[in-house]
């Protein structure tokens, strides 16, 4: 069953409003000035990365699209508009039946990237164009900085499995958002159902401390949880005293027992001890899993501790510290009239305070050396160099308003681990730094 095709209340019937103002009113003098309909390319990219991220990774691709699909002006929206004099009644009318009839390139989901690098180009009228900026940069802006986060947090925690666990952290939506983007930068599960149910992400959960606490002690607690779920569950082991907790834990479920979760208190110190105790219990299979407020560097200090797993909650649907990934949507060329034959003219702002923009409709492609590790981004507006022909990294998304492909998402992750592997090992690194790769112009 693909269950991004069922529907969900999460969902909304249309993406029309995910927009700012100021994008009908550009419409609405735009058709008033003759120009509307002038062939243009905007283009998605970033000045620069986080402070002392390495790399960025392109996350809510899939999501953009559906975006696209469903930004639809129905009946109850155009009497919003009308209602609040947002545009005037030839405005309306064009809305009424705006469908994106343009091409969409971008860089592949899950795939790095850097300034510079046009992750997304949207090519068609100004008009049609134009109404897409602030619901793109939204979806991606957001995804891409929690795919990020994930990415760092997963290099840092190697082979073992992250568990997606903030949607009590976040907004309700953004919430499943998060854990798509989470499962893209490489996280295995999530506690989201909403997520799992409309991404296909495997969900994970046991019990809380107020599982424990409704109990007359932690032995009825592990005991009513143990006969419901069976003896491989994950028993809390916190809420009281560890180590009585995990010898009690051992007694109730036996020596076969799946995991025990450390949600609180020196973690490094805590999990060397109870892996001790597990072990000393015969309880040698026993896993390990650790929560508590986990970031990237957390992740990092417990690489050689006794630990199975992690669950990452706040730090992650927050970015890790960088909520945005800082992208924008500049028109880079347009062309003096609708004619797909008309020449584009790059156009670019000037600014002195750094929010300057390149000019032309871009390509991209990754120099890689002998060993296949990339060397340099290279974004250029004249033709392809011949030997990065084969390198070249947008790939056509939408043609003629038309969804070319959907991909799976295990597709997309695997993608990003690959794409992640193929960059220097400095990429890895916590330590602050400069991007990992630089962008060269041509």
């Amino acid at each position: 069953m693909n269950t991004a095709d069922l529907g969900l209340p999460v969902d909304v019937p249309s993406t029309a409003l995910f927009t700012d103002h100021y994008e009908l009113t550009m419409l609405q003098a735009a058709l008033a000035g003759g120009t509307a309909d002038r062939r243009s390319v905007f283009e998605v990219f970033t000045r620069r990365l986080p402070e002392g991220r390495r790399y960025g990774v392109v996350a809510g691709t899939g999501r953009v699209l559906d975006a696209v699909e469903n930004f639809r002006f129905d009946a109850d929206v155009l009497g919003f508009l009308r209602e609040q004099r947002v545009v005037d009644d030839r405005t309306l009318e064009w809305l009424s039946g705006y469908r994106f009839s343009g091409d969409v390139w971008g860089y592949p989901e899950g795939e790095v990237y850097f300034p510079g690098s046009p992750v997304l180009r949207v090519e068609g009228s100004f008009a049609e164009c134009v109404l897409l900026e602030t619901v793109i940069l939204s979806i991606l802006n957001h995804d891409s900085a929690i795919a990020a986060a994930a990415s760092r947090m997963s290099s840092a925690a190697g082979d073992r499995p992250l568990i997606e666990m903030g949607a009590r952290r976040t907004h309700e939506l953004a919430a499943v958002a998060a854990s798509r983007a989470a499962y893209v930068g490489g996280f295995a599960s999530t506690s989201d159902l909403a997520a799992g149910f409309r991404y296909g992400i495997p969900t994970v959960g046991t019990s809380a401390h107020a599982f424990t606490l409704l109990h007359d002690s932690e032995r009825d607690a592990f005991r009513a949880q143990v006969k419901s779920l069976g003896g491989g569950t994950t028993l809390l082991v916190d809420t009281y005293d560890v180590a009585e907790a995990v010898r009690t834990a051992v007694e109730v479920a036996g020596p076969e027992l799946g995991a025990v979760r450390i949600d609180s208190g020196d973690l490094l110190l805590v999990a060397h001890r109870v892996r001790q105790q597990l072990d000393e219990l015969g309880a040698t299979r026993t896993k390990i899993v650790v929560t508590s407020d986990l970031d990237e560097y957390a992740i990092a200090s417990l690489a050689a501790a006794p630990v199975d797993a992690y669950g990452v909650g706040t730090q992650l649907v927050t970015g890790s510290g960088h909520p945005t990934s800082s992208m924008v949507y500049k028109l880079v060329a347009r062309a003096d009239s609708a004619d797909p034959k008309a020449p584009l003219t790059p156009v670019a702002k000037r600014s002195s305070s750094g929010k300057t923009s390149v000019g032309g409709r871009k390509w991209a492609a990754r120099r890689v050396d002998e060993h296949g590790t990339a060397q340099a981004e290279v974004v250029g507006t004249g033709p392809v160099p011949q030997e990065l022909a084969d390198r070249q990294l947008l790939v056509k998304l939408v043609e003629d308003g038309r969804v070319l492909s959907r991909e799976p998402l295990d597709v997309v992750r695997d993608r990003h681990a690959a794409a992640r592997a193929n960059l220097p090992l400095s990429a890895t690194q916590l330590s602050r730094g400069e991007p990992v790769l630089p962008t060269e112009y041509v």
